[in-house]
């Protein structure tokens, strides 16, 4: 069984239950002035959610936890999860996500180091046509 809506989704298999969050992940452009703006799923444990969760409407609340993140993203491949921090802002925008650096990955290694206008406007365009 599955409950999602904008912001929340849990799904629940007969022995255990994950448990996402919606999220945003700027991703810096190096040649231009505005950055590329990823909303994505990110799980978090049952005890960080649940707090998340409790803590929603509360435009004061800010904390950090730890998350996966869990989207397909198509210009990379991935085995694992990466590993986030996940940062709760106040006025309740969408928590904003930070790859953890010391994962081995060309996705995190192109966050922290940015893309070129010409690979976002590729992003752009790929996720339009899906």
């Amino acid at each position: 069984m599955a409950v999602i809506d904008q912001d929340f989704c849990v799904i629940k298999y007969p022995d255990h239950v994950d448990r996402f969050i919606r999220c945003v992940l700027i991703q810096k452009v190096n040649d231009h002035c505005e950055d590329l703006e990823y909303g994505f799923w990110v799980s978090l444990s049952e005890k960080s959610f649940k707090d998340y969760l409790e803590n929603f409407d509360n435009e004061n609340h800010e904390t950090q936890y730890f998350g996966w993140l869990c989207n397909y993203i198509p210009q990379y491949k991935f085995s694992n999860s990466v590993p986030t921090t996940v940062v709760t802002k106040s006025g309740n925008d969408r928590p904003e996500i930070f790859p953890h650096q010391d994962f081995d990955h060309p996705f995190v290694k192109d966050y922290y180091e940015g893309i070129t206008k010409e690979e976002a406007e590729k992003r752009i365009q790929g996720m339009l046509k899906n």
